[in-house]
């Protein structure tokens, strides 16, 4: 086996692996939602939890990015968008709050 097919082996191995991931922490929600196996708010701290761990699979499987031996370039793309995410969620619940005054 040459080594471009061992390296993409590897890689979908990993596309495999993360899939695989991903629906574990998926499917169970959706069915303890349809299901309402849980209460309420135990069912929103799950969700939140599964969905950190979610990120995490994705950074990790399907996006390639380690906290080892990473490039300065890959942390500043990550911190940029994290930023860039939270002030569009931040301030559509400032928008939506200060509507919600003005009624």
């Amino acid at each position: 086996m040459t080594d471009k097919a061992a390296e993409k082996r590897k890689e979908q191995l990993s596309y495999a692996l993360g899939f695989g991931y991903a629906l574990l922490l998926t499917v169970p929600l959706f069915a303890s939602v349809a299901f309402d196996w849980l209460d309420r708010s135990t069912l929103l701290w799950i969700t939140g939890v599964a969905a950190i761990l979610q990120i995490v699979v994705h950074f990790r499987f399907f996006l390639h990015i380690r906290l080892k031996g990473q490039t300065k370039e890959d942390l500043q793309l990550i911190l940029f968008t994290t930023l860039v995410i939270g002030v569009m969620g931040l301030g559509t619940i400032w928008v939506i709050f200060n509507l919600m005054s003005r009624m």
